[in-house]
């Protein structure tokens, strides 16, 4: 194959990677900072019209049901970015064969030098 072409799809791939990173980072900062000025408004409107007290307030599940719900979106989305690939990927298995090899390896050196 061309040392160009290789290089360039590295190059590519590369960029997809940084972009798919940069795009888990903006979900995860829009949902702190929404989340946030949610549970905010929530826990206002909560001891100002409906007489909870503060600690009610912030023990409602509204408060927290957001926090929740969107953030099963964001876990699935870093195991898209960051999880699977990372933990179950194809460099995992290369260190987990080698750290095993080399066990056994350490394993038959003690045997030997008994």
């Amino acid at each position: 194959m061309d040392q160009n072409y290789i290089k360039e799809q590295q190059y590519l791939k590369a960029k997809k990677r940084v972009k798919d990173i940069k795009g888990f980072y903006s979900h995860f900062s829009v949902y702190v900072v929404i989340n946030l000025f949610l549970s905010g408004i929530i826990i206002f409107g909560l001891t100002r019209d409906e007489n909870y007290t503060l600690g009610e307030a912030i023990t409602h599940f509204g408060v927290y049901s957001t926090w929740l719900f969107w953030g099963i979106g964001v876990f699935f989305h870093w195991l898209g970015v960051f999880g699977f690939k990372n933990v179950l990927g194809k460099s995992w298995e290369e260190k987990k064969i080698k750290e095993l090899m080399d066990q056994d390896a350490d394993r038959d050196r003690r045997i030997l030098k008994k």
